[in-house]
């Protein structure tokens, strides 16, 4: 019995140490052949260049900490990726902001820079941006004072972008003109300007500057942000400086080969009617059915106004007139809105307006009569929850409008309503930003973009960026371009 057992404990024994030994050659197999493949190939990074996939940085940047469900950081001395989440809305992007001189920014906005300081000291002071209209093509000025408050920011939760002061870590390039506002205050020639206004000369000083730049040249710009709000800003610039991504109202003045909706950005104007705040108003107590004030008679698209006028101003419930910001026209305009069920956007010179964002912040809920509007984010935001559209053929149909208006019950407007109140944060510009808002919603817009900008640049480097070329060789199978 006892040689029986030591037998068996023997054959055990044996059967152990041979699996101990098996696993053990399998192992250090593994490990030399994962050393070989690593040592055999220095020169090739298998690691992505997107900074877009970059969890942190060890330079100018700091890094959200990971949540649950992301892929820890291995390094703690070089940068970090996450290679198996590929989602912009997630990561930092990174920005490099031109430091364009002062006539460029905020010298438009009465600002003086002291010494060879470039940008104002925003801890201290920020240079406020002038009222009324001018507000509602804004976003220049919200987002250079987010790019620089980034810097100085200890906690980036909520935040989709930081600056970056190196060029070649950067996701896209910022160009902080604002030429909105040089649009609207210095594009008409003074008594000493015989030619040319303060306007037209930032544009082609801009032009010169960028196509100068080795940033612009390394991508033909097409990795460069530019915003022309206004619809009439960038109007000498535009077609020279069009590769790169625009920041607009609407396409309503741009030929498709220098703007469309593939390449650039549409951004929500900054409303300037008064907040609906602690909005406890109900179907019942908004009195009027539907609401517009504004401009009637308008030219290009905008036909459709005054049409509608005379099909609606002797409707029951519906205010339609004559409007502007003159005098108390925005008290006006926010009391009317307030007090309204339902707010006409119509088109009128360009597709867009800011009746839009004025209604949702309102509270009203918007009827959009405009066919060739592009609205802001609409990659990720279902406007047909709080907006209704209408064709213009069908709008202008006799009874159809107001009979469609009438048809829509407590019930489905209660819904909409809520909506608005749900989403007007994605609307909002602030500073200092906050999460989801304008801003934050106008930076994840452009991350959005950016995988489709790699894949340009990363095929438009095919040829040009090859050994031979580096080595100063010319190839008969290169395009003549290259050579």
């Amino acid at each position: 019995m006892v040689e029986r057992n030591a037998h068996s404990m023997g054959i055990f024994g044996r059967k152990s140490l041979f699996c101990l030994f098996s696993i053990t050659s399998v192992l250090f197999m593994l490990s030399w052949s994962y050393v070989l493949r690593s040592a055999g190939r220095p020169h090739l990074n298998i690691v992505p260049n997107s900074k877009l996939l970059a969890l942190a940085d060890d330079g100018n940047s700091r890094s959200r900490t990971h949540r649950d469900g992301d892929i820890p950081t291995l390094s703690k001395s070089r940068k970090k990726f996450n290679l198996f989440k590929c989602n912009p809305s997630n990561q930092l992007l990174k920005v490099f902001m031109y430091d364009l001189p002062p006539q460029f920014h905020f010298e438009l906005l009465g600002w003086k820079a002291e010494g060879k300081t470039v940008w104002p000291d925003i801890r201290s002071t920020v240079p406020q941006y002038p009222g009324g209209l001018n507000l509602q093509h804004s976003i220049e000025y919200w987002l250079t004072l987010d790019l620089l408050s980034s810097e100085f920011a200890d906690n980036l939760n909520g935040r989709t972008a930081i600056r970056v002061r190196n060029s070649s870590e950067a996701d896209v390039i910022f160009v902080p003109f604002f030429s909105s506002i040089s649009y609207n205050r210095f594009s008409r020639l003074k008594p000493h300007q015989k030619r040319r206004s303060m306007n037209t000369l930032l544009q082609e000083k801009l032009v010169a500057f960028l196509t100068a730049q080795e940033e612009w040249k390394r991508s033909g710009g097409k990795d460069h942000i530019i915003m022309a709000h206004h619809p009439n800003s960038l109007l000498d610039a535009r077609v020279k400086l069009w590769p790169a991504m625009y920041i607009l109202s609407d396409f309503g003045r741009y030929p498709p080969s220098v703007a469309n909706v593939e390449k650039d950005i549409i951004a929500p104007y900054k409303h300037v009617i008064r907040n609906y705040d602690n909005d406890t108003s109900d179907f019942v107590t908004r009195p009027i059915l539907l609401y517009f004030q504004g401009a009637i008679y308008r030219k290009y698209g905008g036909f459709i106004r005054q049409e509608l006028f005379y099909m609606l101003k002797d409707e029951k419930d519906v205010h339609f007139s004559f409007g502007s910001v003159q005098k108390d026209g925005i008290k006006q305009a926010t009391e009317g809105m307030h007090s309204s069920k339902f707010c006409l956007n119509i088109a009128g010179d360009t597709p867009s307006s800011n009746r839009l964002f004025d209604a949702i912040a309102s509270h009203c809920v918007p009827v959009i009569i405009s066919d060739e509007i592009e609205l802001p984010y609409e990659d990720v935001l279902d406007y047909s929850g709080f907006c209704i559209f209408v064709p213009t053929s069908e709008a202008l149909k006799e009874k159809f409008l107001i009979n469609l208006i009438r048809s829509i019950d407590k019930e489905e407007w209660t819904r909409m309503w809520t909506r608005l109140k749900e989403v007007e944060n994605l609307f909002e510009y602030r500073h200092p930003s906050k999460d989801n808002d304008a801003v934050q919603m106008i930076w994840q817009a452009i991350a959005r973009k950016v995988p489709a900008v790699n894949l340009k640049l990363h095929k438009s480097w095919r040829f040009y960026r090859t050994p031979w070329r580096e080595r100063g060789l010319k190839s008969a199978l290169l395009p003549k371009i290259f050579q």
